[in-house]
């Protein structure tokens, strides 16, 4: 299997890596997240002019291994501009469920001009899940939905919800397009310092997601990509946290020597190396087998799940190495714990990851020896 990428991913990941890298630094990022959006549109910009913010939408052209560079690298500069949140994992179920109309929308987007949200989660909701307490009523020609979402990502900007519902007589979970100024949201700050918000939804008018119906598996399937592109972006976060840890190593000095003379340390430094390479293993194979149109919930399951794993190692491990200077704010280590336990939590922790593989155990064979 060639896991090598293309000139043209390797050109993708190397301008992102370059727009990234001149446009933060730990000091400039702390004060882009500390403003009321709480990231750049100028940046928000420059990755729109670049293409970005439309990958996905037309397969043909691009798809999850692209959204696997762009976020990697995201993840490897903690950029705080909520590129799958708010414009590829939503977009891309407009660009497959949606009707022609609704797919124009999708050049807005794709040129920064405008956000989207998917708005599915719900308080008590534990991982990935399709059942949704939120209620979709028709009425003749027109629909409304009541019930509450939390948190929404990027849904404190957003323009436009993609928000799930439970039809009528059980007719599944169907999929509307929700315009932002007919929601009653409250917007709050995450604890990694990206942000989010929570919606009320009282009657608001809504507007089925391409023809309407059953949209079930249609969503489980960007769930799973929204899932993919977690993992990618803790592998980006965990390999620059691996990197400021084995850097500060080799240079801090104790007892006039450098630390990365001690042994136990370097044995724990490889240790988190280790957990690296399975964590970017596990989310390579969850992204390769979108790519090939294998929606398992399986496979993104156990990629989640060593990520998680990893995520923690890695966080903790820096922080220990680095000592009381990785938890303050000036440095970014403690920024990159941070981001990686809010990954670990969203869309399911590795125990709710663990629930879902236990659910299948009956499935499985038996081996012989």
């Amino acid at each position: 299997m060639d896991f090598d990428l293309t000139d043209e991913q390797d050109l993708l990941r190397n301008i992102t890596s370059e727009v990234l890298t001149r446009n933060y630094d730990v000091e400039k990022r702390l004060k882009v997240i500390d403003t009321d959006l709480g990231w750049s549109r100028e940046v928000w910009g420059q990755l729109a002019e670049m293409g970005i913010l439309g990958l996905g939408f037309d397969p043909d052209e691009s798809g999850q291994i692209e959204l696997t560079v762009v976020l990697t690298e995201i993840g490897r500069r903690l950029a705080p501009e909520p590129v799958a949140a708010a414009a590829l994992i939503p977009g891309g179920v407009i660009a497959e469920l949606g009707d022609d109309a609704q797919r124009k929308m999708l050049d807005d987007v794709a040129e920064g001009q405008t956000l989207l949200a998917l708005a599915h989660h719900e308080p008590g909701m534990r991982g990935v899940t399709m059942r949704v307490a939120t209620r979709a009523e028709r009425q003749g020609d027109s629909w409304t939905l009541t019930g509450r979402k939390n948190p929404v990502l990027a849904g404190d900007c957003a323009d436009v919800f993609v928000v799930s519902a439970e039809l009528p007589d059980g007719g599944g979970v169907g999929l509307f397009v929700v315009r932002a100024d007919t929601v009653s949201r409250t917007a709050f700050r995450t604890f990694d310092g990206q942000r989010a918000a929570q919606l009320d939804l009282d009657a608001t008018p809504a507007e089925p997601l391409g023809t309407g119906g059953d949209a079930t598996q249609g969503l489980q399937n960007a769930l799973i990509r929204h899932q993919s592109a977690l993992c990618s972006e803790a592998v980006g976060a965990m390999a620059e946290a691996l990197r400021l840890t084995t850097d500060y190593l080799t240079t801090r000095k104790q007892f006039g020597v450098p630390l990365s003379t001690f042994q136990t340390l370097t044995q724990r430094a490889a240790d988190m190396y280790v957990s690296l390479e399975l964590a970017r293993s596990m989310s390579l194979y969850a992204a390769m087998s979108i790519a090939d149109g294998v929606f398992d919930p399986v496979i993104a399951a156990r990629a989640k799940l060593q990520i998680s794993r990893s995520g923690r190692h890695l966080a903790e491990e820096a922080i220990q190495l680095h000592g009381g200077i990785g938890v303050t704010s000036e440095y970014p280590v403690g920024h990159y714990a941070a981001r990686l336990t809010a990954i670990n939590q969203t869309l399911g922790s590795a125990d709710d990851q663990l629930r879902v593989l236990a659910r299948g155990l009956d499935t499985y064979g038996t081996v012989s020896l």
